[in-house]
């Protein structure tokens, strides 16, 4: 066993961590009963999700007209909530498929909440352009199926079509990543299971996994293959998304920059929700051995990295916009800071570049309270900042005439936030049913990284 070396804080924490304590406390919260917090926070979830689908049939039976779209600003919301989703997805398979490849101890106490994260939150991103057609009964148009209107097939010009192809291609690649991280903790459920019913349904989904030699080594194969895969689709997915946006020529959104500002915020706030989700988890299943601090300052190192990136992003644009000497370019950015709308730039500035900023000091990067306070304002910032994008950017025509001004209805925010509610309820089915912690990835790295373990095959060291 290669030993690590002694300055380096062990990732898992406790001294009477064993294999057999990790298979316990990873099991418990499924073969247990769910806690009050738990019941308490899915109560909330369940009541926002049956508001959402409320919301969701009854501007599909009305029609978009519900929304507080106009002549003007015909994508608001509904497209800012799409963008927002799309880009909390990404951090799972960033977390998973880069931090794999780079043989990185650390993502494996973290990888399977992200990767289920990612998984909802596509599904959630998916809602948005469906509803937003109008007619979702006629949502098979945008796909390359046989139909029978005879020719009549997908318009393939389109860019909202890449769209179609990135996010399906994401969402299955990111799928079988997951589920086949799964299978071997499926088997171990498996075989603890007492139920006929609970032994059935995970003795169909681990797929008859024996754990010999021979399976090991095909499931390390295919996890290296399906991370090779996904590490150029975390890049790809949203550059085809920002794109929606760059070719057009509207102010404000015609810019090549759009690409890499959109991964880079991508990255930045599907972080920010890992840190979110985690530390409730850590807190609510008592992971505190598994999720420690070191974890959490991984995470916030890299959330200062990106948020750094679009910190430059930010002023690239308004530099970008000035050295033009194209007038719309200007105003647009102009109008941006100091327009009717200046709050959101100024939220989103403030969220998305000063406050990543404090994680420099390490006693705030160590902080659980602060990490998690400020997770959910980097999450409240980078939806500012598609808002911004968006909205500010039409509001403004290139007429006088057609200027206006986007005011959500009750339909936009309860879409919204029952989408948040569908969320929360998916995931916190998740936390029941399956394995939250990476059980076998975690014991792989107990001897060589678990405070137990360390300094018994010397004796000499502490």
């Amino acid at each position: 066993m290669v030993k690590e070396a002694e300055v380096r804080v062990p990732l898992i924490l406790g001294k009477d961590v064993t294999y057999h304590s990790i298979t316990e406390d990873v099991c418990r919260p499924i073969e247990g009963k769910a806690g009050k917090l738990w019941w308490l926070v899915f109560s909330v979830a369940i009541v926002l999700a049956i508001w959402g689908t409320g919301m969701i049939l009854y501007t599909i039976g009305r029609g978009i007209g519900v929304w507080g779209l106009n002549n003007t600003i015909d994508w608001a919301w509904d497209i800012t909530n799409f963008v927002w989703w799309v880009g909390i997805g990404h951090a799972g398979t960033l977390i998973s498929a880069v931090l794999l490849l780079f043989r990185q101890k650390w993502r494996m106490a973290i990888n399977r909440s992200a990767e289920a994260m990612t998984i909802f939150a596509v599904i959630m991103a998916a809602l948005f352009p469906g509803i937003h057609m109008g007619r979702i009964w006629l949502a098979y148009f945008v796909f390359p199926v046989p139909n029978q209107f005879g020719s009549l097939w997908v318009n393939f010009n389109s860019p909202l079509l890449w769209d179609v192809f990135a996010i399906s291609t994401y969402f299955s690649v990111s799928f079988a990543f997951w589920y086949i991280g799964l299978i071997p903790d499926f088997a171990t459920i498996r075989d603890r299971a007492k139920g006929p019913t609970a032994k059935k349904v995970y003795s169909l989904l681990s797929f008859g996994w024996t754990g010999n030699a021979k399976a090991w080594i095909r499931f390390e194969e295919v996890s290296l293959v399906l991370a090779g895969l996904a590490t150029p689709l975390v890049f790809s997915v949203h550059s085809i998304v920002s794109m929606d946006f760059a070719t057009s020529v509207i102010p404000g959104w015609h810019t090549t920059i759009f690409p890499p500002y959109f991964v880079a915020g991508a990255v930045f706030s599907g972080f920010a929700m890992v840190q979110t989700l985690l530390l409730v988890v850590r807190k609510v299943l008592h992971y505190e051995n598994y999720i420690n601090i070191q974890h959490i300052e991984m995470m916030n190192r890299i959330i200062t990295v990106t948020g750094s990136i679009v910190g430059v992003a930010y002023l690239s644009e308004l530099f970008i916009a000035w050295y033009s000497g194209v007038e719309y370019e200007g105003y647009a950015f102009l109008n941006r800071a100091t327009g009717p709308y200046w709050w959101s730039y100024a939220i989103m500035m403030t969220a998305n570049v000063v406050s990543p900023q404090l994680f420099w000091f390490k006693k705030l990067r160590t902080s659980l309270m602060f990490s998690f306070f400020l997770s959910i304002i980097v999450n409240i910032g980078m939806w500012f900042e598609r808002f911004v994008i968006i909205v500010t950017s039409l509001h403004r025509d290139y007429v006088p005439a057609n200027w206006s001004m986007f005011h959500p209805t009750f339909v936009d925010i309860g879409i919204f936030l029952g989408t948040i509610g569908i969320f929360f309820v998916l995931y916190l089915g998740f936390t029941r049913f399956f394995p939250v912690l990476a059980l076998n990835e975690l014991k792989s790295i107990l001897k060589s990284s678990g405070e137990s373990y360390r300094g018994k095959e010397t004796g000499h060291h502490e």
